[in-house]
């Protein structure tokens, strides 16, 4: 069983997915990570992530992998460990305008479908029930609005101590949006028969009861 969640910056997937995750008693396969640690390894090298020529360079010698920690999802980059590394804000921006790049795109999908073609899974990103997971089970696409997206980032930012700016935040959640939705190859997109489920006014427990209703009535 495969289980895809979509949508953009802010709408609470990457939670959700760990919840479902937990309480089905399967794998959860943070894609975002994956783009956010290339990201980290293309600001570390000093290579720009708009640079294709450049990144094709990094990948040749970049080892991206997912493990289970004992809290959480662990990234590894080159074999270190960069959890907490890949969450910095610049990184998300980083991590946004290189997964716009078509070698990247291929590179991810073909990583992540492998590891789902293994597993029982649950997988969020943007581009999940379009393209790496189009034949998943369950489809959910997750969104809210701009403003609360951005306060959440705000509030998760300070919880690790970082300094940021709310207003800041909300003109890069802007910007992503229109970046994710409007790249060429692979772009942030709903699939026809995903379920949507806007987030604005609700809470973890109510996304979380809702999307585990739509499972065990389907199942």
């Amino acid at each position: 069983m495969n289980i895809a969640i979509d949508g953009p910056s802010g709408a609470g997937k990457s939670t959700i997915a760990k919840i479902l995750a937990k309480n089905l008693g399967i794998t959860y396969l943070d894609t975002g990570a994956m783009y956010r640690a290339l990201g980290l390894k293309a600001y570390l090298c000093g290579v720009s992530p708009c640079d294709e020529d450049a990144v094709k360079q990094l990948l040749t010698s970049t080892v991206i992998d997912v493990g289970a920690g004992e809290n959480g999802t662990v990234v590894f980059l080159d074999g270190k460990d960069v959890s907490l590394d890949i969450r910095k804000n610049n990184i998300s921006k980083m991590a946004s305008d290189i997964s716009a790049l078509q070698s990247v795109r291929i590179y991810m999908v073909a990583l992540q479908q492998k590891i789902a073609a293994s597993k029982d899974s649950v997988l969020d990103g943007r581009d999940i029930g379009t393209v790496v997971l189009p034949d998943a089970e369950f489809k959910f696409f997750l969104t809210a609005s701009a403003e609360v997206r951005a306060h959440r980032r705000y509030l998760e930012l300070l919880s690790r101590g970082e300094n940021c700016n709310e207003a800041d935040i909300l003109r890069d959640i802007i910007s992503r949006d229109y970046n994710d939705s409007h790249r060429k190859f692979s772009p942030l997109k709903k699939a026809d028969d995903a379920i949507e489920i806007d987030t604005t006014d609700l809470d973890i427990d109510g996304v979380e009861n809702k999307i585990m209703n739509i499972i065990k009535e389907k199942k």
